[in-house]
């Protein structure tokens, strides 16, 4: 009886042992799941921390979120702590030369099915190289300005000729200081302005041989766009633009119903619906050239900060597969109010079917380093020729930019 006793307890002894060993494991284990730090802004934390949620789930990951402005995403990159650095930020399409030269951002390399899911644009958009391209981040959303017209007032004009004519006629008739409302303000606004530099021939850089940015092709003022830029000076006379305009007066004059026509982009779609403006938004119509926009692609990078965490691949799974899906990016779409990058996503709205629809044709902002040297100078070009009384000639205010773009890039 006491042998036996003896057995049972050394029995226990054992059981408890091994009990002990598994539940240590099993901490173990749990502890030994990766933390993937993501940066993200404010629009979209929800959803990122939903998508990333979803797959950590599946993978055994821990996702910590972290709610930054959109810009400090990139400036912070540079300057954070390995400590604190993220793996995974959210950013925009033309940061990738700058972080890709600096070698805060590393390669992706989705499969080719997943890559069978975007626009060329937009994968072009997340690329970059001087000699041989590559893949630096994966899309997510595309987002781009439009004309959006106050439908109760007029009919959505066809021609550039009917923009003009209905918006001179009802510039005089609600006395505004501006026929089309699109910002500028002192600092100028090139983005905004795009859709008339394109429909004049105009463009920032040409292409080399091999497809990529040539930024010592400045079209600024080429000689298309100088052929045409007597319209500016028509335009400034009689008052179709005003650089004197900001965000807010188009605002307030677009739900007002004191203007007929808007260049904004969807994140303004929320305020107009809620005005009750009925409205339908267009692509500008063409000038002397197709009037396109401005693409600015939204995305997931991973950073160099992943491998030093040892979370590179599971960070690189997260962003290649899970944040290129299609269901994570119908989420990102609706939480973020832009039209998703992937084609089998779901745009979310009508409104943002036609901000779509509008985006034809566009040319994705440069993602080359020098583009930084083009932002300042191509707004106030447009500031000096259409500011009213006093306005600089558009053929010499372009001129004069291009020569300043020019001694920038060197």
């Amino acid at each position: 009886m006491q042998n036996s006793l003896k057995r049972m307890w050394a029995l226990l002894g054992v059981v408890a042992v091994v009990a002990a060993v598994l539940a240590t494991s099993a901490v173990a284990s749990h502890k030994a799941g990766p933390t993937i730090v993501i940066w993200t802004d404010q629009d979209r934390t929800a959803a990122v921390t939903k998508v990333a949620n979803d797959w950590a789930a599946s993978s055994g990951a821990t996702i910590k979120v972290v709610t930054k402005n959109f810009g400090d995403i990139r400036d912070n990159l540079g300057t954070v702590t390995a400590t604190d650095a993220p793996d995974v930020i959210t950013a925009a399409h033309d940061w990738t030369g700058q972080l890709a030269a600096n070698g805060l951002v590393v390669p992706l390399y989705p499969s080719t099915a997943v890559k069978k899911q975007f626009p060329a644009y937009t994968l072009n958009a997340f690329s970059y190289g001087t000699a041989v391209k590559k893949l630096y981040g994966i899309p997510v959303a595309v987002e781009n300005i439009g004309l959006v017209v106050n439908t109760k007032l007029t009919t959505v004009p066809k021609t550039f000729a009917q923009l003009e004519t209905t918006a001179l006629k009802l510039k005089k008739k609600f006395r505004q200081p501006f026929g089309i409302c699109v910002q500028q303000g002192s600092g100028g606004d090139a983005y905004h302005m795009y859709p008339f530099f394109s429909g004049l021939g105009g463009y920032i850089f040409g292409t080399n041989k091999a497809g990529n940015l040539d930024p010592s092709d400045i079209g600024v003022a080429n000689p298309t766009f100088l052929k045409n830029a007597k319209l500016i000076d028509k335009w400034n006379k009689e008052g179709l633009l005003n650089s004197k305009v900001g965000y807010t007066e188009c605002q307030t004059a677009f739900t007002k119903g004191t203007t007929p026509f808007w260049i904004t982009g969807p994140w303004a779609a929320d305020t107009i619906t809620k005005a009750g403006i009925s409205f339908k938004v267009v692509q500008v119509p063409a000038i002397a050239k197709p009037s396109v926009p401005f693409l600015g692609v939204q995305g997931m990078m991973v950073t160099k900060y992943a491998a030093a965490h040892n979370v590179d691949t599971a960070a690189k799974d997260l962003v290649t597969n899970f944040f290129a899906s299609p269901s994570g990016q119908t989420q990102l779409a609706a939480a973020n109010g832009r039209p998703p990058a992937n084609i089998n996503a779901k745009a979310g709205s009508a409104v943002l079917a036609q901000f779509s629809a509008a985006s034809k044709g566009g040319v994705p902002m440069p993602n080359i380093p020098q583009m930084s040297s083009v932002w300042s100078d191509l707004g106030q070009a447009w500031v000096r020729s259409t500011k009213g009384a006093g306005a600089m000639p558009a053929a010499k205010s372009f001129k004069a930019a291009a020569r300043s773009i020019a001694d920038k890039i060197g």
